[in-house]
């Protein structure tokens, strides 16, 4: 779909989304959750921000994705888990252990790396890590249940996305009614394509271990840097190949804190009971 705009591509993620998720709510009859979360204020100004971030997410991957930057996306999808740990450190006064620091020392090395060796800083990778990180901190901070949640965050956009939408149609500019078939049928397919996942993630991250649900999490990401490079033949260097190098240590470090961390709370309650 590179012939359609990256923004608005999201917007008609948004649009289609939502109806999507009415759907869900009218069979589920959910409806009543809804209308109680924005009788919160608090509650909307937690899901105003954490839908600004999923939008500015959306927007920057689907951007790079289009311009041939599979790799470096994956690479932001890579640093998250990391992010995460520093932002609980800085935001929520989190102690980090030894080997939380070094896998985060590890991660500035690479990118880095990034810097030193390519000459420019590597804005997507930032940009993806930062906002879904940020996104994730609020959704901890949030009441919501997922579909709820994501149906209220889809709300409180949807009608810029709806005004923006039909004022590019207005003007002969947006994709409906200038583009094939097939691309209509790709465009009206994004907003089931986005909702799915999304809910069967949260769905999942209620009823799986965190350690599974970590190591689950870079699934995503390798399968895009494997699109990348075999797929897409997007260059990758000696260069590149020394700064994922030490993300990647970073992250098995991490991943294997996580795991020890999480053996132990499991042994001293055995032990306790």
């Amino acid at each position: 779909m590179q012939s359609v705009a990256a923004i608005e591509l999201i917007m008609h993620r948004i649009v289609w989304s939502l109806l999507f998720l009415l759907g869900v709510l009218a069979w589920q009859k959910k409806f009543g959750d809804v209308r109680q979360a924005f009788a919160q204020k608090r509650l909307i100004g937690l899901n105003l921000l954490s839908s600004l971030l999923l939008a500015a997410n959306w927007t920057v991957y689907v951007w790079a994705v289009n311009h041939g930057q599979v790799i470096e996306s994956s690479l932001g999808y890579f640093l998250v888990p990391l992010v995460n740990v520093a932002l609980g450190s800085l935001l929520l006064h989190e102690r980090l252990r030894p080997l939380q620091w070094t896998a985060i020392g590890l991660a500035a090395a690479g990118v880095g790396t990034l810097l030193v060796r390519l000459g420019h800083v590597p804005w997507i990778a930032f940009a993806i890590a930062v906002t879904w990180a940020g996104y994730g901190l609020l959704k901890k901070k949030s009441s919501l249940g997922a579909i709820t949640g994501l149906t209220v965050e889809t709300l409180i956009l949807f009608p810029l996305a709806a005004g923006l939408l039909l004022w590019w149609h207005h003007t002969g500019t947006g994709a409906l009614g200038r583009v094939d078939a097939w691309h209509h049928g790709l465009v009206l397919s994004v907003g089931v394509v986005t909702a799915i996942p999304l809910l069967t993630f949260a769905y999942g991250a209620q009823r799986i271990r965190l350690t599974t649900l970590g190591l689950l999490q870079y699934l995503s990401p390798t399968v895009q840097f494997l699109l990348g490079y075999f797929l897409y033949h997007e260059p990758f260097d000696a260069a590149h190949l020394q700064a994922y190098a030490c993300i990647w240590c970073g992250l098995i470090l991490y991943s294997a804190d996580g795991f020890w961390a999480q053996r132990h709370t499991l042994l001293k309650a055995a032990g306790a009971a």
